[in-house]
């Protein structure tokens, strides 16, 4: 029995079809090209044994342009958290998306207007699951044919439901989804995040929750984004963690700890060790960086964020 904290103790359209159909059709052309990008740069030996990704969203003022040419100049093969009409440009530059972003739509709940499919509303309240799988669909469809094979979802805030009940619902709207995901061979991923710090109330927030959710679901096309920076917070004994849990793990996010910054000396955690332990699991997907850099030059943080998860 993990010695966590358990989650069971705690408290308890939008888019139109034409937009639909020309994403959809553009990510078709791109399948061939992304697919090989990602064999050729896992062949590559780039990075040591681990497949570098980096988060687009912790670099929000350098262009997607940008980030891919600096980023392949020091091994980083993969560019991340993007929508299908990011696509275009990581074609462009041969870079692959290790896990693609969640798509979003409205619903008025209460009389008021409700954005669904992002962090704090999504899969543990059934009202959200009509529209949930309507805009994810065609979102799984867009990923697939353009050869990228994860993508992210999330548990939503508790709002004071309890854990179990929370559970078994996200697995109800989640396995409305795994035929699709079976028939694409995409992974829809759930991100495991703390609720102590960044996202209050956030009920995906300890991994033994997000396990029992993966076994309550029972498909191998439902899996956890293991972040790193969040479960230091929540639960720490990472490295062991990666080691029971590894199976139900399809990616890994990294960040210091604390302040989610660069993952050097300035912070607690030792990522050489963690790198190794993934490794060790016979994982080869995607690492990705997710660390909001703190210094000037944030390109060059980057760099060494890769260079110290090079194992």
């Amino acid at each position: 029995m993990s010695d966590s904290p358990s989650p069971f103790s705690r408290r308890s359209f939008v888019g139109g079809t034409a937009k639909t159909a020309a994403i959809t059709a553009v990510a078709a052309s791109m399948h061939t090209r992304f697919s090989r990008a990602e064999e050729d740069a896992k062949k590559s030996g780039a990075g040591g044994k681990i497949n570098h990704s980096a988060c687009k969203w912790c670099y929000k003022n350098i262009s997607l342009d940008d980030l891919c040419t600096a980023g392949k100049e020091f091994g980083l093969r993969s560019v991340e958290l993007l929508m299908p009409e990011d696509f275009a440009t990581l074609k462009k530059h041969g870079m692959h998306c290790g896990m693609v972003s969640f798509p979003t739509g409205e619903m008025e709940i209460d009389g008021k207007k409700k954005k669904i499919g992002g962090i704090p509303n999504a899969f543990n309240r059934k009202e959200h699951h009509d529209l949930l799988v309507e805009i994810y669909e065609p979102h799984l469809k867009a990923s697939a044919e353009a050869g990228f094979k994860n993508v992210i979802c999330f548990s939503g805030n508790r709002n004071g439901l309890d854990d179990n009940e929370g559970l078994k619902t996200c697995a109800e709207g989640l396995k409305r989804l795994m035929p699709l995901c079976e028939k694409l061979g995409v992974t829809l991923t759930m991100e495991l995040l703390n609720s102590k710090v960044n996202h209050k109330d956030y009920m995906c927030d300890h991994t033994d929750w997000g396990v029992a959710l993966c076994n309550e679901i029972g498909s191998e096309h439902f899996k956890l984004l293991y972040d790193i920076y969040h479960m230091q917070i929540m639960e720490g004994d990472v490295i062991a963690t990666i080691r029971k849990n590894h199976p139900f793990f399809s990616h890994y996010h990294t960040g210091g700890v604390p302040g989610r910054h660069e993952i050097d000396e300035t912070q607690e955690l030792y990522y050489p060790a963690i790198m190794k332990a993934i490794v060790e699991t016979g994982y080869d997907g995607w690492v990705a960086q997710e660390f909001i850099p703190a210094r000037e030059d944030k390109i060059a943080s980057l760099r060494q964020g890769v260079e110290i998860c090079t194992v």
